[in-house]
């Protein structure tokens, strides 16, 4: 059986990529930096770093393993959405091939 591409076309939105139920920051320090006036980065109780969007307020974005690649992707991420050229770099699978996670 061949795969074939859907043919139907995501629209990459703000609210897609943070989810329906983001987790929020409830303290927000008074003193935070905000990087490009859009978000800033903290660490997390686990030892990892999130990226916290000012709009919507305190919502939860991006989370990895470094400050500095936290703060490159979600830069990156919140472009390419402005752009609306993040379709350019993401694809989706389908579970109608036949694998089940």
């Amino acid at each position: 059986m061949i795969a074939t591409e859907a043919t139907t076309q995501r629209i990459h939105t703000l609210q897609a990529s943070i989810g329906n139920t983001p987790t929020i920051e409830s303290n927000i320090p008074e003193n935070v930096e905000w990087i490009d006036d859009a978000f800033y980065v903290k660490k997390t109780m686990f030892g990892l770093y999130t990226s916290v969007l000012k709009e919507p307020l305190g919502a939860n974005f991006i989370i990895g393993a470094t400050e500095d690649g936290v703060a490159k992707m979600t830069r990156w991420h919140l472009k390419c959405l402005q752009d609306g050229t993040l379709d350019d770099y993401t694809y989706g699978t389908s579970a109608a091939m036949g694998v089940k996670l």
